[in-house]
């Protein structure tokens, strides 16, 4: 972990006013592209300041260029159509559907353009220390991206789609080591889906054998990881329950798939969410390799409350029973954006959360 800060983020942050007014005026054609791109780049400047002002390892450009963490995916790859899904976004108390942003498989899938290109040129030119980029993981589109009726046509079940899709996301990653980026976060909300019995159900209603298709995705994850790490590229994996405008999808503690995956990808940590119960308690870290860093996720960012700092240092001190302290590291459970709205903070909450993500650190590690 002597690489990696004690106190990190997942990568997306709110996006400021003058980037939505920016959007808004170039969707309805009022401003030009020249004059977007460079608010766009003004925004990721501020964001870049706001993460070091906050003491804050790991620099991203906050996912300002993305409508949502696997929108850049989509728009520069064959076999997407302009179509919503349906999705369950869970509150606590009621579920809604929700698909809005994400685009569903209509065709055969295929890499067309870079998606992370001027985002790696941007945080080179302006990151004020090593910095990370993100890929979606191939899982979110197997939930989230098929649809009987309008995928099925060129892929006859969800399954089908992992090894292009996987295809895709590593073609992008070979590109990112050429750029020399230093880091790569892949982002795997879904794959906790394998331990949600309202997913699994759905797999098997639809003749899918949930446990074989883990570990298809886990090596079509695999060979990602790898071409990563063998271009010298840092890569770290997060695992969440998804993170939609404060609600969340998938539930399921960490034990259900610890075995297949903690100790199947080589990755060089793992971010984990555990802010609240739906994370189940700390045994499954045991899974992790020796060596591996795991950043805990124990702050929130699906509400602005702030949560006491001796306690977030008592759950550290728990998880270092399964894991040596020294391989630790501690950050919000998510992205405080994982799509343009964000979640219910304002700015200032954002702060006060990345600054309580610091003084944990320093309270930890000193």
């Amino acid at each position: 972990m002597d690489e990696f800060p004690r106190a990190t983020h997942v990568g997306s942050l709110l996006r400021p006013e003058p980037l939505l007014r920016a959007r808004a005026g170039y969707a309805r054609g009022e401003l030009g592209l020249e004059e977007l791109r460079r608010i766009e780049e003004e925004s990721i400047v501020a964001a870049l300041r706001l993460q070091r002002d906050a003491g804050i390892g790991g620099y991203t450009d906050g996912e300002y260029l993305r409508t949502d963490f696997m929108s850049r995916l989509t728009e520069n790859s064959d076999g997407f159509v302009e179509q919503a899904p349906s999705l369950e976004w869970q509150s606590g108390e009621t579920a809604r559907e929700d698909g809005e942003i994400l685009k569903l498989i209509g065709g055969k899938l295929a890499y067309r353009d870079r998606f992370t290109a001027r985002e790696a040129r941007i945080l080179a030119r302006h990151a004020p220390g090593p910095f990370k980029i993100s890929v979606p993981e191939v899982t979110n589109f197997v939930v989230a991206n098929w649809q009987a009726g309008v995928s099925d046509g060129q892929y006859p079940s969800r399954a089908d789609i992992v090894e292009d899709l996987a295809a895709i996301v590593r073609q992008e990653a070979e590109a990112l080591a050429a750029d020399g980026v230093p880091q790569v976060q892949i982002d795997a909300p879904c794959l906790i889906s394998f331990a949600n019995p309202r997913m699994i159900a759905m797999y098997e209603a639809e003749g899918i054998d949930p446990r074989q298709l883990l570990r298809r995705c886990v090596e079509a994850d695999r060979t990602i990881v790898e071409t990563l790490r063998a271009r010298g590229v840092r890569v770290g994996m997060h695992i969440c329950r998804g993170n939609y405008r404060g609600q969340w999808f998938n539930e399921g503690h960490y034990d259900a798939i610890a075995a297949e995956v903690f100790a199947s990808l080589p990755v060089d940590h793992w971010l984990l969410e555990y802010d609240t119960e739906r994370a189940g308690g700390f045994g499954p870290l045991s899974q992790v390799p020796e060596g591996v860093g795991v950043v805990l996720g124990l702050i929130t960012t699906k509400s602005g409350e702030l949560e006491n700092l001796d306690a977030l240092a008592r759950r550290v001190d728990e998880a270092a029973r399964q894991v040596p302290l020294d391989r630790l590291a501690v950050s919000p459970q998510c992205g405080f954006a994982s799509e343009v709205q964000g979640n219910p903070l304002t700015w200032d909450d954002q702060r006060r959360k990345l600054d309580l993500t610091v003084r944990l650190a320093s309270r930890v590690w000193g």
